[in-house]
């Protein structure tokens, strides 16, 4: 029997809710995944954001196409079955791959009272880039990539700097960089406008040191099954 990576069955997950096909199969293979087996398989950050990216990106239209939940139950029903236990999107999203900080903190407040489970699966370290990863389904969301252990790093970088260079409008007669909310809503996680500044720099290799950032409006109109060509 030939084994399979639980990130190679993330990423079948979404392929398949990509081709519109049945997911049964794999959701009962996540679902009755030991325990131990999931903590063993995803040993380091890089493990971990690559098979939560992909289910959170898979689920999120599971959740909303076949069960047709909607926001902002969509992110807070314990539904999703991973190794004998139900996680909800925020789980993921802020409990997981954020370290569990509070979803409405701008990244600033640690949940010290997060479920034991959640701090054990958590990343060791925050990573701003998932930002950039995850989709919502909504017009203003990062478009839907698939993520694997190997190539995650630059998978991330370049889903960064693609997100960006198609959201940042640059005022040069105002000084002005008008960028995407997501900075915005999670702004310690970016280091603040310094870090912000920073990632400008590091990604885009663009200069904005004595620019002044502006958020522009985020736009939750529908748009579900945004995967990069």
């Amino acid at each position: 029997m030939e084994y399979y990576s639980l990130n190679h069955i993330s990423e079948q997950l979404l392929l398949t809710v990509k081709q519109n096909k049945d997911t049964t199969k794999l959701k009962l293979e996540l679902s009755f995944t030991p325990l131990n087996e999931l903590i063993n398989s995803l040993k380091n950050d890089e493990e971990k954001k690559a098979f939560w990216i992909n289910i959170y990106n898979a689920y999120f239209l599971i959740l909303r196409k076949e069960l047709n939940i909607t926001k902002p139950k969509i992110y807070t029903e314990k539904i999703i079955k991973i190794a004998e236990h139900y996680f909800s999107l925020d789980d993921i999203e802020h409990g997981i791959l954020r370290k569990y900080r509070y979803k409405y903190s701008l990244g600033f407040i640690a949940n010290l009272f997060a479920p034991k489970l959640i701090k054990q699966l958590a990343v060791t370290t925050i990573d701003y880039r998932i930002h950039f990863a995850l989709n919502c389904g909504a017009k203003s969301c990062p478009p839907i990539a698939f993520y694997n252990t190997e190539n995650i790093n630059n998978q991330l970088d370049l889903a960064t700097q693609s997100f960006l260079e198609h959201e940042t409008e640059y005022i040069h007669d105002k000084k002005e960089v008008h960028t995407t909310m997501l900075f915005k809503w999670f702004l310690k996680d970016f280091g603040n406008f310094k870090g912000i500044k920073k990632i400008y720099k590091t990604q885009l290799n663009k200069d904005i040191s004595d620019y002044s950032i502006k958020f522009k409006p985020y736009s939750w109109e529908e748009n579900l099954n945004n995967f990069i060509q």
